[in-house]
């Protein structure tokens, strides 16, 4: 079983860590600010906004070196909430990539909403968790604490691909905040 330190104590980082300790998996959680406790977990997810990622990659990357770094954030213009902030051929994993290179770091989780994570479902489908990386084996260690909590996990490809998944996740939380679909609810993966 891994040990899996969850950086972020709200909505997403108490479903992330509910998933893997259901997976039978040991969890830390600490709050973001709590820059005080090492982290411990040799898979550590990054469950905070986009904006906290420069802070704990500066606070953080001697910790983090050698580990396997979840990002699940959408760098999204919350003041607009018309784009992403980070630049068209670029993604906030490959920014947190670059400031952590003895890291492994990997996407997964931005297209997900909590309430998914925590039913299993959306809607009559089971909830698929998209994993982007370019290290083998750090996305089979994800994958095997994501699918043993009970949700299926499909690899989306290299870290290039959080670009995509970085759209696909501000089109998601988007038509969520317009009303079009529910927060318990969102875009489902059939194969």
């Amino acid at each position: 079983m891994a040990h899996v330190t969850i950086i972020g104590t709200g909505n997403m980082g108490q479903a992330i860590a509910a998933l893997a300790a259901k997976g039978g998996h040991s969890v830390q959680a600490l709050a973001h600010t709590d820059t005080g406790e090492a982290v411990t977990g040799e898979l550590v997810v990054l469950a905070v906004p986009y904006a906290a990622l420069t802070d704990i990659a500066a606070q953080r990357a001697e910790q983090l070196a050698g580990r396997v770094v979840v990002d699940i954030t959408n760098p999204v213009d919350f003041e607009t909430f018309d784009s992403l902030v980070v630049p068209a051929d670029g993604s906030a994993a490959v920014e947190l990539a670059a400031a952590l290179p003895q890291s492994r770091v990997l996407k997964a989780f931005n297209t997900n909403f909590a309430a998914t994570l925590a039913s299993g479902t959306v809607g009559d489908v089971p909830t698929t968790v998209l994993v982007a990386g370019d290290d083998a084996q750090a996305k089979a260690l994800l994958v095997d604490v994501v699918t043993s909590g009970g949700v299926r996990a499909l690899d989306a490809g290299s870290l290039k691909r959080a670009r995509e998944l970085e759209a696909v996740g501000f089109l998601q939380l988007t038509l969520a905040a317009g009303e079009k679909i529910a927060w318990t609810a969102g875009l489902a993966v059939v194969s």
